[in-house]
């Protein structure tokens, strides 16, 4: 049986995104752990994921492809998508395992997944003879920070400096130690919450999520008073919160 490789993919075309599903769907042993046209979005969710394989366009705006292969976590290697053989050399320079020029055809996107099947089979008896304390303790490595787009840049935040998020329609605002004003970046509460993990960050609110080791405390009408924040706990957020409440009482 092939080896079972996790990948993501990264394109900011949607036409080209859903081409390269296609070709995930129907590749045996080929697992997809999502797809991305942002690439902040997606340099978050390949650091919280650690897929195998990422399918990588290069040419995209703000932060392009080669820069972020420079971020990616140990254990992903890189599949470039592009429609520009110029970035053919430079491609190798952050050890890509292929590179496909748009149109892509599916032949050559199978030529390309069995060379990381054989890339991924090597490193595995490479590895074999590590105990798996040793091998398994990257894989549980946690995530300690995010990357932000902030004002045209991106912006690496720590986890434990953030207060609370806060969002207003398209954009949310993150809240954060030792910053005179919050960080604003263009993003959806939900995508918020996907990538904050779940045992330091809840929602409480529908425009609010908040860091739970900064509350001071909270009243007897469920606000939660944080930074120089005071924040409701609506209804649809409240069996959760008390659950966590619950958890944190003493003798419990």
């Amino acid at each position: 049986m092939d080896t079972l490789l996790t990948c993501i993919i990264i394109d900011d075309e949607p036409l080209a995104v859903r081409l390269l599903e296609s070709f995930v769907i129907k590749t045996p042993d080929l697992k997809l752990l999502g797809s991305y046209t942002d690439s902040v979005e997606a340099i978050n969710a390949v650091r919280e994921q650690r897929p195998q394989l990422l399918f990588l366009d290069i040419q995209m705006p703000d932060l392009n492809g080669m820069e972020l292969a420079h971020m990616l976590p140990e254990g992903t290697k890189v599949i470039f998508t592009t429609a520009f053989k110029e970035y053919a050399y430079e491609s190798y320079e952050v050890s890509a395992l292929d590179f496909l020029l748009k149109p892509i055809r599916y032949n050559k996107f199978i030529t390309a997944v069995e060379k990381a099947r054989e890339w991924f089979g090597r490193s595995q008896e490479h590895h074999v003879e590590e105990p798996a304390a040793i091998v398994n303790q990257d894989v549980a490595k946690p995530i300690n920070t995010v990357f932000l787009k902030v004002d045209g840049e991106y912006r690496q935040v720590a986890l434990d400096k953030i207060l609370y998020v806060c969002g207003m329609k398209d954009y949310v605002m993150f809240y954060v130690e030792g910053e005179r004003k919050p960080l604003i970046t263009h993003l959806t509460m939900k995508s918020v919450e996907e990538m904050l993990p779940t045992n330091q960050f809840l929602r409480v609110h529908r425009s609010y999520i908040v860091a739970l080791d900064k509350i001071r405390s909270v009243d007897r009408n469920d606000c939660i008073y944080i930074g120089d924040e005071i924040i409701r706990v609506t209804d649809a957020f409240k069996e959760t919160f008390n659950q966590f409440l619950q958890s944190r009482f003493p003798g419990n």
